[in-house]
């Protein structure tokens, strides 16, 4: 199976990207990972890398680039999980940005923080939720994920937040986000989001925590939303494990990253 849009280069890509995924095997080593993408000391770029994120980089360069650049760079879900096992590797934790953001805006109460993303009324409930239970102590700046770049950009450098949660799905969100590192000077975090604003202003319900723990929210997310999801999960899930396949032929022994 090959997707018409599969780029040559992809198999070198996908290296890259499996060299800078971060080795997290343990909630201390997560305790620790969140300790410090708390304490940035440079606009930082946190993303993550899913089978969706997979299969966009073998056929968007571009994105590919951006999610390669990452400062840190997490496994999200199943799909990683399995192309690590068959290149011999112990996948680690599934740091999910879901589960993960959460707990990072806990970390940052105190620090100013920016939500761009989605739409209303769900940014307006996503900000609320983030002022009432996540970081009541943090002023919230926000805006929603559909205005010009340059707009962003003057509300980073206005504010200065020390926590930037974008909204916007890929590939926009990542390459906004360095961007944003290459614009400001102050020391951030600069989080590629995907729809964490949408579940925290309750657009998109979580999946039972049965189905999160056995790997199979994208089931429940594929239910509620059958016409948006077709393309990514229905076609895209055979793809990504067809493309997993033909890499765990072709590539040499990765190297995994540290956070």
């Amino acid at each position: 199976m090959a997707d018409a849009t599969e780029r040559q280069a992809w198999i070198g890509d996908w290296r890259k990207l499996l060299e800078r995924l971060s080795s997290i095997d343990s909630t201390h080593q997560e305790s620790q990972l969140l300790r410090a993408l708390a304490s940035p000391v440079y606009p930082t770029v946190l993303g993550f890398a899913n089978a969706h994120a997979m299969n966009s980089a073998a056929e968007d360069a571009d994105f590919s680039r951006a999610l390669a650049g990452c400062d840190v760079l997490l496994r999200d879900g199943s799909g990683v999980a399995i192309l690590m096992r068959l290149l011999g590797q112990e996948p680690g934790l599934n740091l999910n940005g879901t589960d993960l953001i959460p707990k990072l805006l806990r970390r940052f109460d105190g620090g100013t923080i920016a939500l761009f993303g989605t739409r209303e009324p769900y940014l307006e409930r996503a900000r609320a939720q983030v002022e009432s239970q996540l970081a009541p102590q943090s002023p919230c700046i926000w805006a929603n994920g559909f205005l010009p770049d340059a707009e962003y950009l003057r509300l980073a450098r206005e504010h200065q937040p020390d926590l930037i949660v974008l909204g916007m799905g890929m590939p926009r969100q990542e390459i906004l986000a360095h961007r944003l590192r290459a614009t400001l000077t102050h020391p951030c975090l600069i989080v590629c989001g995907g729809a964490i604003i949408d579940f925290l202003g309750g657009k998109t319900p979580r999946a039972p925590q049965w189905m999160r723990t056995a790997g199979l929210e994208w089931c429940y997310r594929l239910a509620l939303e059958p016409r948006r999801l077709f393309a990514r999960y229905v076609l895209g899930n055979p793809l990504f494990l067809a493309r997993a396949l033909r890499f765990s032929l072709a590539a040499p022994v990765i190297g995994r990253g540290t956070a």
